[in-house]
């Protein structure tokens, strides 16, 4: 004998279960699931690690700048505190130049626009240091006119300035080509007007060496200084006569002469 099976007497409405199932379906779809990743579950919530090394550098160059510049301005101090204490002790001045005399044997321009020059150069020099002496290497003479034009060249030999000296240096100074130096017109023009006015030519003489200092058993390294002298002026001598170059209100000026590296100060 067969069992016979009977509804339920709570049956959903039609189409629920459908629905529901229709549901559930989208919805997974839409929304599907994957497996987690190892960031999600092993310290998801960790920072990302972030190394230190450009910090580290960045604070070592910081370092290694300070402590350059902290040793820079101790150098700096400690040769001013060595220069107050040599200037207090010595007194140190510079060496002074005077013009004492210049003759014009030749100073004739050609008719092929050549200057022949021949002049004699006495300069004073006066150490007016008690503690210091001077040791100058050879002096070059240059003799330009104001506006640069290049009258004639000589030198000075090397000597020694002692303490509280006065030294008279004598040189001959020559037009540099040995049949003169050439000239353009406009320089020749003007040379030649310049010599025959009564005011005469004016010129500038320039003297450059290397001296060193001695101080006791302290000997200072050679330093390069100019020499120039302004306020001389000069006429062409008339026949075998020479004539001698107004020097009254010539003044010499002593000037250092730095060089660093491609640069002279």
């Amino acid at each position: 004998m067969t069992d016979r099976v009977y509804p339920s007497s709570k049956q959903p409405p039609n189409g629920t279960d459908a629905a529901a199932k229709t549901t559930t379906t989208t919805s997974s779809a839409a929304n599907p699931s994957f497996p987690a990743t190892k960031a999600q579950r092993y310290g998801a919530a960790r920072p990302p690690y972030r190394p230190q090394t450009k910090r580290h550098r960045r604070s070592c160059c910081c370092s290694c700048c300070l402590w350059t510049t902290i040793a820079i301005l101790l150098l700096l101090l400690l040769v001013a505190i060595a220069g107050a204490i040599v200037y207090v002790l010595y007194r140190p001045h510079r060496p002074t130049f005077t013009v004492s005399s210049l003759k014009v044997s030749t100073l004739n321009i050609t008719s092929s626009s050549k200057l022949v020059t021949n002049i004699s150069l006495d300069v004073t020099a006066k150490n007016p240091n008690k503690k210091l002496v001077y040791t100058y290497d050879p002096i070059t003479i240059s003799l330009t006119t104001t506006d640069g034009t290049d009258v004639g060249d000589g030198s000075f030999s090397s000597f020694v300035h002692g303490t509280k000296n006065t030294t008279h240096l004598k040189a001959a100074i020559t037009s540099s080509g040995s049949s003169g130096q050439e000239l353009d017109e406009a320089s020749a023009g003007k040379l030649k007007g310049a010599l025959k006015s009564k005011s005469g030519l004016p010129l500038e003489i320039k003297l450059d060496t290397k001296v060193k200092a001695k101080m006791g058993a302290l000997k200072t390294p050679k330093v390069g200084i100019r020499v120039v002298c302004q306020g001389i002026r000069v006429t062409a001598p008339t026949g075998k006569t020479a004539t001698t170059a107004s020097t009254s209100n010539a003044e010499c000026k002593v000037d250092l002469r730095l060089k660093i590296w491609k640069w002279t100060l």
